[in-house]
């Protein structure tokens, strides 16, 4: 995207996400959308609480005893109110009529116990609850990050970077203020509610009654509240996803952006995409503005009602004050929890998104799968086979329609013809990218979708023209494919394929930083870090995808003389627009259509009047044209 899709486009796609990103419900008859909007619901709500389970699961014990900790703190919170009313009715009596403070201060000496044990059991509580919940979000990033890298390219040609930074960065966050706060809310909340609603039926039946009648109004107005937060949550998290996708995509793309101009557009796109996420969170305060101050108006309403109810039964000599003081300590503690559910339902409404969009993206399977059995291979040699391979992408057109072919073990294959032939689409299928529709591709004999993962990418190399480079030094991007090699190892490949000399001629040799992709290095000499990874990976297969096509002369030849030594005693595809690269192959196949229409040693088609010939006449005389170029 560049930063450059409309909003229009892309929030068509992600409210209708649930994993891939890449499902729609357009086309759904109306009258159907609102029963499949429910149906969709459900089976999200029951992954997402399937994925919740597995990362609580080792934790079981320890949660059972948070779990008696936060009865422990709660059952002390709740036993003060009763101590006030035993202080009242049992301690201030005596002393009236002369006796000493003997009962007051056990009642009073009693409240200071329940409260030091409150501070300590919830202390206890919110520091083991805090491990917990940070070694759940430990397990969930690993998993989630674990999980993109043995996703598909299929997956990542769909789902776009930033909404992988999204589900890596937002997503978790919102999980992360559920388990610090959330859990201790809810715990404490429902613990809270419960008790004092049993206490108050025992202190006296009927104030009780008087107290616990808004009950019903107020479940109904709470389940109002949690089915309109769902709604609104979810739309929060799908309009943070879409400012960061373009936030992301926006920068990554910003040399397209400034040489176009594109600045007015992508900050027009931005502005309406930030302005959704302002009107969604605008959406969930509206939310809480009308049931948070509705909590407290129904709490002040019962307790102006239990006071003249409980005052009236007091003067009549029904209940004794401190029974009525009691009760309106109760009541006082039964409503303060509604409050904290309004954003007990803020946060877990927001997570419970957050954890259906990594749930869903936990489902997914990698197009690739792992063999069940893998084969290893020890010792491979190179040879590969095309035997019916058929392809087609995602669209179902044909890329491959049928492909026969035999790469004996050594030999150097260029692969040349028009954009869209199917060149990168045959090398993706070597390194196994992607597995063909039909037929099979072998390795050495061995179908690649039987072979075990290590032995596959210990036995094939893709280099690309982008050659990418990670951040940190020269030396750790060349042991890039074997982590584990010497410096000793590393300076040999670079002195093998031609590095040495311009990595010894950096400020500090091979550690200097090679900065952002690469970016402190040249093209030429980032094609030559890439090779001399390759190198020390030392492969039977070697793939380069057009390694030479965004070099200039001086560039390419450099190159040149490292790809000879690269590819000595390996097997070895090669995909290119220039002819000076193909001319060091042994062998030359000319695609079209995703066929191979012709199929010889480079000299030898030179010599035919055939598409090769064409291709290599026309590069002779762009050379010529170069040339006559003033200076």
């Amino acid at each position: 995207m560049n930063g450059t899709t409309p909003p229009a486009e892309t929030s068509a796609k992600i409210p209708a996400e649930t994993g891939n990103g890449s499902r729609e419900w357009r086309g759904v008859a109306a009258e159907n959308q609102d029963e499949l909007s429910e149906h969709v619901s459900f089976l999200l709500r029951s992954r997402s609480r399937r994925l919740l389970g597995e990362l609580l699961r080792p934790y079981r014990r320890k949660i059972v005893l948070l779990v008696a900790i936060i009865v422990t703190c709660n059952v002390a919170s709740l036993a003060i109110p009763y101590l006030v009313k035993v202080g009242i009715d049992a301690g201030i009596p005596p002393m009236v009529a002369g006796a000493g403070p003997g009962a007051l201060v056990t009642v009073v000496s009693a409240i200071l116990a329940a409260a030091v044990i409150q501070l300590v059991t919830r202390q206890i509580f919110l520091r083991m609850a805090g491990r917990i919940g940070q070694s759940i979000l430990l397990e969930l990033r690993r998993r989630v990050f674990r999980h993109f890298q043995r996703l598909s390219l299929s997956f990542h040609d769909d789902y776009t970077s930033g909404r992988v930074v999204s589900r890596l960065t937002s997503d978790i966050d919102a999980i992360s203020e559920m388990l610090q706060s959330g859990f201790d809310d809810l715990v404490t909340a429902v613990l809270t509610l419960v008790g004092t609603a049993v206490l108050l039926l025992v202190l006296d039946v009927h104030l009780g009654v008087v107290a616990l009648l808004p009950l019903p109004v107020l479940a109904l107005f709470t389940n109002w509240f949690r089915r309109q937060s769902s709604i609104v949550y979810r739309r929060t998290r799908e309009a943070v996803a879409l400012v960061i996708v373009h936030f992301v995509e926006s920068m990554a793309g910003m040399r397209a952006v400034q040489a176009f101009r594109r600045e007015p557009r992508n900050q027009e796109i931005f502005a309406q995409l930030n302005a959704d996420y302002r009107d969604a969170n605008l959406r969930s305060m509206h939310l809480v503005a009308i049931f948070s101050p509705g909590v407290k108006l129904i709490g002040n309403v019962t307790v102006a009602a239990v006071l003249l109810y409980g005052g009236m039964l007091a003067i009549q000599g029904e209940v004794t004050v401190g029974v009525l003081a009691a009760f309106l300590l109760y009541l006082r503690q039964f409503y303060e929890p509604m409050q904290e559910i309004s954003q007990f339902y803020n946060t877990f409404q927001s997570a419970g998104a957050a954890l259906e969009k990594l749930s869903g993206v936990l489902q997914e399977r990698p197009v690739v799968a792992e063999p069940g059995d893998p084969v290893v291979l020890e010792r491979p040699r190179g040879r590969v086979e095309f035997q019916h391979v058929e392809f087609s992408y995602l669209d179902g057109t044909p890329v491959l329609p049928r492909l026969d072919l035999l790469v004996p073990a050594g030999q150097t294959v260029a692969l040349v013809g028009t954009t869209g032939a199917g060149k990168t689409t045959l090398a993706k299928l070597v390194a196994r990218f992607y597995d063909p529709v039909a037929g099979r591709v072998l390795l050495d004999g061995i179908d690649l979708r039987d072979l075990g993962e290590e032995s596959r990418h210990a036995a094939i190399v893709l280099v690309t023209q982008e050659n990418f480079l990670f951040s940190g030094s020269v030396a750790d991007n060349i042991r890039f494919g074997r982590p584990g090699a010497s410096m000793a190892d590393v300076m040999a490949a670079a002195r093998s394929i031609g590095a040495d000399t311009f990595v010894s001629a950096l400020p500090e040799g091979y550690d200097t930083q090679v900065g952002k992709h690469g970016g402190r290095l040249s093209a030429g000499q980032r094609q030559l870090v890439a090779f001399a990874r390759a190198f020390l990976a030392d492969p039977a297969v070697l793939i380069l995808d057009e390694a030479t096509s965004s070099l200039d002369v001086a560039g390419e030849r450099l190159v040149q003389r490292a790809m000879r030594t690269i590819l000595a005693d390996r097997t070895a595809l090669i995909i290119a627009h220039r002819l000076s690269t193909v001319e060091i192959a042994d062998r030359v196949l000319v695609m079209d259509g995703g066929r191979i229409v012709e199929d010889g040693p480079p000299g030898e088609l030179v010599g035919r009047a055939g598409r090769y010939a064409g291709l290599h006449r026309a590069w002779l005389d762009s050379i010529s044209d170069r040339r006559d170029l003033p200076g």
